[in-house]
């Protein structure tokens, strides 16, 4: 095992960074974190995870764009990071079909500028950066395996995160880079994003607004709890890397393995809530795909991930925090 005493993280305001913030916290890991704040939903809800982190030993925040020309070797000061955690992206599938420019710049360019970073650290830290299930696209074969063709994206969000794979992998045969992708798998939980199904399902069951249920309800997704993708994340950057024998440079899928029903997920969420949605049937959304399901066999194998919260469970976790957080009894 590695020895990490610093790290790096983009996104860290993010639903994901910020939860990885502090679990390095928990284990005396000091974390610089990186965040552009940017307004693709309230950056109130951003401020808000970063209050949590604010105070903690060994936690500094940095406000910058990673796609900036120098931005993180300006954020690096003093201290290089043992290992960067790249979470840093513009999100949201259906959202890439209306702004398709701020993903290149986000997911390509600022990919880059990571690589470039790690390129030229006088530390070269290792680096794990997240990727998406749905680099998949349309696959109809599930569970999806990482040697699966990846060469059919159905949205421009899937096609940036594959670019991206592929820029890490250029990186890793030219200049000996060691660095872990991780394919994420529909990441739910407390502190998550307000543009995800569950989190926009439970603002308008309170509020008594119909939910649009795509597809007529027949998806299936693999729901994940946040704190089981946050187990794999620091399993894999605190953890032994695994390298490839023609290049240093690993794809994982992180995953529950266990895919839900559209349909059982609106009635578990319901039960949670103690409120009926009011449904409103839609076709499938652009960009969409029907099912995911990852073989979460290799990170099992390599790094003992294996999650352990249940839909019932993490839901319920995510409505106690809602309910708080947005003053409700």
């Amino acid at each position: 095992m590695r020895t990490t005493n610093r790290a790096m993280v983009t996104g860290a305001a993010g639903f994901i960074g910020s939860h990885v913030c502090a679990a390095l916290l928990d284990r005396q890991v000091a974390v610089v974190g990186v965040d552009s704040l940017n307004a693709y939903y309230d950056p109130k809800l951003k401020r808000d995870r970063l209050d949590r982190l604010a105070g903690r030993s060994g936690f500094d925040f940095v406000e910058a764009d990673i796609a900036a020309e120098g931005a993180l070797e300006a954020v690096e000061g003093d201290a290089a990071p043992d290992v960067v955690i790249h979470l840093a992206a513009q999100a949201g599938v259906r959202h890439s079909i209306d702004a398709p420019m701020s993903y290149a710049d986000a997911n390509l360019v600022g990919h880059l500028r990571v690589l470039e970073y790690v390129r030229r650290a006088a530390s070269r830290p290792f680096l794990v950066y997240a990727s998406s299930s749905s680099v998949y696209g349309a696959n109809a074969k599930t569970p999806y395996a990482e040697t699966d063709r990846v060469d059919a994206p159905v949205s421009l969000y899937a096609a940036t995160k594959r670019s991206a794979e592929l820029l890490s992998e250029s990186y890793a045969r030219l200049y000996g880079i060691d660095q872990v992708g991780l394919r994420f798998f529909t990441v739910y939980g407390p502190w998550g994003r307000p543009d995800m199904a569950y989190y926009l399902f439970a603002d308008r069951i309170v509020a008594g607004e119909p939910i649009a249920v795509f597809n007529n309800g027949d998806l299936k997704r693999d729901f994940t709890y946040i704190d089981d993708i946050i187990g794999g994340v620091l399993a894999v950057a605190l953890g032994a890397f695994r390298p490839r024998e023609d290049a240093p440079h690993r794809i994982y899928n992180i995953g529950n393995n266990k895919p839900v029903l559209l349909m059982d997920f609106i009635a578990t969420l319901e039960k949670a809530l103690g409120r009926e949605a009011l449904k409103a049937f839609k076709p499938m959304q652009p960009g969409d795909v029907y099912a995911t399901c990852a073989d979460i066999s290799a990170i099992e194998a390599d790094y003992g991930f294996r999650p352990t919260t249940n839909l019932e469970a993490g839901l319920g976790r995510f409505v106690e925090w809602y309910k708080e957080y947005n003053g409700l009894e």
